[in-house]
């Protein structure tokens, strides 16, 4: 699903601009197989992105400028994703109408079900068709504040680029997940995007979202509690949170002390996220949840899928977002072994307009 389109393009890059990492992706689609063709990451400094807010936009442009040197993209337009608590996802039910009469009252509409001024977010609305019923649809309601909207553009005009969509992460991650995996209709997924400062939860029920929400929890969670319990840098606290060792001393404590500020953070954030999935089984009894794909940065957090099919009994599995994608020969196997859990997002978005 495209929620905010700024311009056409046959040709895109999937720009996911996280907090602790911008990543540029470029597929292409021949003979209905998805390759890929240009992947880039580069780091962000820790303070540029805070809960949502672009506190260092210099910064940010200069990580997206060197994720698109560093793939060899040469291609300028792009599609970029947005989530937090300046993002409304909602499903509601409205009398049927054809699409040009709820383009006509969905301004009137949203204002119900919106926390925010009406005049200070872009809207958009998708009808979930095969879900009427009794004089009613059902349509999802996206709305994401303007001045959020207006940061991503800056950056990615001041980068040099052009940006032709603004999506939903949560929704990106959804395309990903289509693109590598078949899935029934009947089948009841969570899709779960754990980034370094936002979880992205994704329920994907009759082969549509029916339930999203984003949490302000995530991967950088887990680096500092390492920090702060062995006293260690950003770097060293990175390696040890997914499975490596430390240096020098730090490297004789790592796994007792490790192992402890790991638990305690998988215990908070396992416990934000099974609260979201709790409240969707007690308001849609007749859908359960099949499976839960993990994906994120933070997906790849030694322990992380055992202990979250240990607290909540459902089957876990880390997306993999190129299960399908065929990369091309120039791309290096480690790199992107190590890179493909945190690549949903950007996967999504590098296929979101491949039929234009």
């Amino acid at each position: 699903m495209q929620l905010f389109s700024l311009g056409k393009s046959k040709s895109i890059v999937g720009l996911d601009i996280g907090s602790s990492s911008v990543k540029a992706v470029e597929c292409a689609v021949r003979n209905k197989r998805v390759e890929l063709l240009h992947v880039g990451v580069a780091p962000l400094p820790a303070e540029a992105i805070v809960q949502g807010a672009f506190l260092n936009s210099g910064a940010i442009v200069e990580a997206i400028r060197e994720a698109i040197d560093s793939a060899g993209i040469k291609t300028k337009m792009v599609a970029t994703a947005v989530s937090g608590h300046s993002v409304i996802v909602k499903k509601i039910s409205l009398p049927s109408m054809t699409r040009e009469e709820l383009e006509e009252s969905i301004r009137w509409e949203a204002e119900q079900y919106i926390p925010f001024d009406i005049n200070e977010v872009n809207l958009d609305f998708q009808i979930l068709h095969g879900a009427e019923s009794e004089g009613q649809m059902e349509v999802l309601l996206v709305a994401a504040k303007k001045d959020l909207i207006d940061d991503y553009v800056q950056v990615i005009s001041d980068a040099g680029l052009s940006p032709a969509v603004i999506d939903v992460a949560a929704f990106a991650v959804e395309n990903a997940f289509e693109a590598n995996y078949d899935l029934r209709t009947e089948d009841v997924v969570a899709l779960v995007n754990i980034g370094s400062q936002v979880v992205n939860i994704n329920i994907v029920a009759n082969g549509a979202p029916a339930f999203t929400r984003d949490i302000s929890t995530g991967g950088a969670a887990y680096t500092e509690e390492i920090q702060k319990a062995l006293s260690v840098g950003w770097d060293e606290a990175e390696r040890m949170k997914i499975g490596g060792k430390g240096e020098g001393e730090a490297q004789d404590v790592v796994p007792h002390e490790v192992e402890e500020a790991m638990r305690s953070v998988t215990d908070t954030v396992l416990g934000e996220i099974t609260r979201s999935l709790d409240f969707f089984a007690a308001t849609a009894a007749e859908s359960r949840i099949s499976k839960v794909y993990l994906s994120g940065g933070g997906a790849r957090v030694s322990g992380l899928d055992a202990a979250f099919q240990q607290k909540t009994n459902l089957a876990v599995e880390r997306l993999n977002p190129l299960a399908r994608v065929a990369p091309a020969s120039k791309l290096d196997e480690e790199f992107l072994k190590e890179i493909g859990p945190s690549l949903g997002v950007g996967i999504g978005l590098a296929l979101r307009r491949m039929d234009d």
